[in-house]
């Protein structure tokens, strides 16, 4: 969490750490700074604060070792460089992965300078620095390798807590709580009555698990709760990368940026914000029906919600520095989220549904956000079909998912691949629905006139020459056969 802390909370902290009784795991105290034994230090404090349950870990400037008394430090972080760079810059370029770290410099009582490190936990996977995983065992930084049983019991962590349950926040005040979640959009959108008291706003939160009581009376922020109700993202340090952006371009490249907005509120909170805004930046395509002209949206709605909720639901939390993007050209759109996808590209339509992140999936479906599980990317491509747009593209880079749509074009100015791709995609949706397709089906999906069905028998041909589809009884003749994608 990065609260813009305040002196009080600073102080409040330097009390509770120097009670300790010895450097704990998840606690380092030192007198002045150096930069290689700094990051091996957060590398280590990053994954013992994540074996032992902690959100965060600590590095303290300017105190005595066995004393824990303030003694003040020369070093200053804002202004310290290392190889030619700024200090901050340095560590988080050695880091993998690239955890949230900062430092905070202040006064503390005797009027002595004081820096804290505060260190995101490790959450995925143990965190690197320069190639290696560092551990604390007792107050001592040791290589993680030497110590195969805290690297299992660290895995085992990774693999029994989702992303939605862990904290974004810890030891939060009730008043704090209340300033940093958007608790009335909560209760307007899951259609509850807003309690009268502050317990019964609590407790509502909590039963939905985007908040956690503590043991020492506070409260705790999950993820969940920070990421779909947060007023500012950036409030919450790990998730403040993970606000969609939203960029408009000039033309069909990225030479000439128009315009460009990165969201601040948690995604339940801003999701119709994003969309209407959205939409005020799309163009509109002329539509010649039989007796007017009509202007209609370049690309359906109901096609923009679920696909950016999907960029939303899907991303692999786990890559840090990067979250949903929007970016709109010309004459396409293009919708990308981290993390590849969890089933193949070419099934996204036919396959069982599978979500990284079930809480907030449940959730988004519940407020209606999102379609019903494993009904979207059919609506959507219903959508495509209905407005006769290109068929999009799914595509899978190194570490991320994209979605490509197109403006309208009509059949004569498709190329092969384009219908192919369409021929595909109409086939998957054909037989989900339990309908054949048949080349009376695709002249509809296309808009060909029925005494140009030799066009539809050639897009048919070049579908299966490529492979995507294929004759369901090869036997029955041309105009009787029916077609199946290639995965059934």
């Amino acid at each position: 969490m990065t609260l813009e802390r305040s002196q009080e909370y600073l102080l409040s902290l330097l009390s509770e750490l120097t009670k300790l009784p010895n450097e704990a795991e998840w606690v380092e105290f030192k007198h002045n700074n150096d930069p290689e034994p700094t990051g091996e230090y957060i590398s280590a404090l990053a994954n013992s604060a994540a074996l032992i349950g902690k959100q965060s870990a600590y590095i303290v400037w300017g105190i005595e070792d066995k004393t824990h008394k303030v003694v003040g430090t020369n070093f200053a972080p804002s202004t310290t460089q290392y190889k030619q760079q700024e200090l901050e810059s340095w560590l988080l370029q050695k880091l993998a992965p690239k955890i949230h770290f900062r430092f905070y410099e202040f006064i503390a009582n005797n009027e002595k300078p004081v820096v804290i490190l505060e260190i995101q936990a490790a959450s995925h996977t143990p965190v690197q620095f320069s190639g290696v995983e560092f551990i604390r065992v007792g107050s001592y930084k040791k290589k993680l390798r030497d110590f195969p049983e805290k690297e299992r019991a660290l895995w085992r962590v990774f693999d029994r807590v989702p992303f939605e349950l862990q904290m974004a926040a810890e030891n939060v005040s009730e008043n704090d709580v209340l300033k940093l979640l958007d608790y009335p959009a909560y209760f307007d959108l899951t259609d509850q009555q807003l309690p009268e008291g502050r317990q019964g706003i609590l407790s509502a939160l909590s039963a939905d698990k985007l908040i956690q009581f503590s043991d020492n009376g506070q409260w705790h922020i999950s993820n969940l709760g920070a990421i779909l109700f947060a007023k500012r993202l950036y409030d919450f340090g790990s998730l403040a990368r993970k606000a969609v952006r939203l960029i408009l371009y000039k033309g069909n490249s990225k030479l000439e940026t128009i315009r460009e907005l990165e969201g601040t509120k948690g995604y339940a909170v801003g999701f119709e914000g994003l969309i209407d805004y959205f939409k005020t930046l799309l163009p509109s395509n002329e539509v010649i029906g039989k007796a007017f002209r009509t202007e209609v949206p370049m690309y359906p709605e109901l096609v923009l919600r679920e696909l950016v909720a999907n960029a939303i639901i899907h991303q692999d939390f786990n890559l840090t520095g990067t979250g949903p993007m929007i970016e709109l050209f010309e004459s396409r759109l293009e919708i990308t989220n981290p993390g590849v996808p969890l089933v193949e590209t070419q099934r996204f339509l036919g396959s069982p549904p599978q979500s990284r992140n079930e809480a907030m999936a449940s959730f988004m479906r519940r407020i209606g956000i999102c379609e019903e599980r494993g009904s979207g990317i059919v609506k959507v491509i219903t959508e495509i079909e209905v407005y006769q747009l290109p068929a999009p593209i799914f595509e899978q880079t190194e570490q991320h998912t994209r979605v490509i749509l197109f403006a309208h074009k009509d059949y004569k100015d498709m190329d092969v691949e384009d219908r192919t791709r369409a021929c595909y995609q109409h086939c998957c949706l054909r037989y989900v629905n339990k309908e054949p397709m048949n080349n009376a089906s695709l002249r509809e999906r296309f808009g060909i006139e029925k005494h140009n069905k030799a066009q539809a028998s050639n897009v048919i041909r070049d579908a299966i020459k490529a492979g995507v589809i294929r004759a369901y009884d090869p036997s029955v003749g041309p105009k009787s056969r029916r077609y199946v994608p290639f995965w059934t």
